[in-house]
């Protein structure tokens, strides 16, 4: 990538800051862009979730689920913690939480109910 010109004001390091960003942004989009983990993501911004959970809510197999929790999960975008035979997965970081709690009110809302 060329470098731009300082009389532009731009310091070479921080536009170098701002393409490594810029890398990360297009990485969680990529993560973001497959229908079912976007659902999954939706779901877990409800709160901490069991594989059994989100396959009963999504209707799809566990090796389907299972798969894309896989591939989120080394996305770096959710966690998971093992509690006796039960695995619960949750969302990891600031910025999936703020991009998902966004899609979630602008798409889900309306469909998902608040609990309680």
């Amino acid at each position: 990538m060329n470098l731009p010109n300082l009389e532009n004001g731009i310091d070479p390091e921080d536009f170098e800051i701002l393409v490594a960003q810029a890398r990360k942004a297009s990485d969680m989009l990529k993560a973001l862009s497959h229908e079912v983990r976007l659902l999954i993501l939706c779901l877990l911004s409800e709160g901490e979730k069991t594989v059994s959970e989100l396959e009963d809510i999504l209707t799809m197999p566990q090796a389907a689920v299972s798969q894309q929790l896989a591939r989120l999960r080394n996305d770096g975008l959710v966690a998971s913690r093992r509690d006796g035979r039960m695995i619960y997965y949750s969302l990891v970081g600031g910025e999936v939480h703020t991009i998902i709690s966004s899609l979630y009110d602008l798409f889900c809302k309306e469909v998902r109910p608040a609990e309680g």
